[in-house]
């Protein structure tokens, strides 16, 4: 049974990222999941909202990222949906973020979750710093300004 190209490419964003911090950087890391969890991925059942990434000793790990248990497996081969997900991430590519954290003050954030073409689970994470209040309000005028120009110019033709 073939996928289709839409199931394939089928990602879950977090919205919220780019409204609440300036994106520096992008990583893209494997994501180690167990059978049901990847099932209901597929399904679309998770959420990346109040996501959030932490280097420690061993590698990188995801934290509250939710996966639904899935609906048509028993209790007892079902997952915890906010378990942490250990992330898959070359050494020198974790060296690399530590060193930027700590120094920095930035953090990791899941922008999204894709399945690749050879169906593997990935997560797309962003070296990010907090928007201050006035940084958002900067957003808005300016997405204000973008719109009003747009509206403009399609009155004009």
């Amino acid at each position: 049974m073939s996928k289709t190209e839409p199931e394939r490419t089928k990602r879950l964003l977090n919205k919220k990222a780019k409204l609440n911090y300036h994106i520096l950087d992008r990583v893209e890391a494997g994501i180690v999941l167990k059978g049901s969890e990847v099932k209901s991925l597929r399904m679309g059942n998770a959420s990346l909202d109040e996501a959030y990434a932490r280097l420690d000793n061993e590698g990188a790990v995801l934290l509250n990222f939710q996966i639904s248990p899935y609906s048509h497996s028993s209790a007892v081969l079902n997952h915890n949906p906010k378990r942490p997900k250990r992330l898959l991430l070359q050494k020198r590519e974790i060296k690399k973020l530590a060193s930027k954290i700590l120094i920095r003050g930035q953090t990791l954030v899941p922008l999204c979750v894709y399945f690749n073409e050879r169906g593997l689970a990935k997560v797309e994470l962003a070296l990010a710093k907090g928007k201050t209040k006035a940084d958002r309000r900067q957003d808005h005028k300016t997405d204000d300004a973008r719109r009003d120009i747009e509206r403009a110019m399609r009155k004009g033709r």
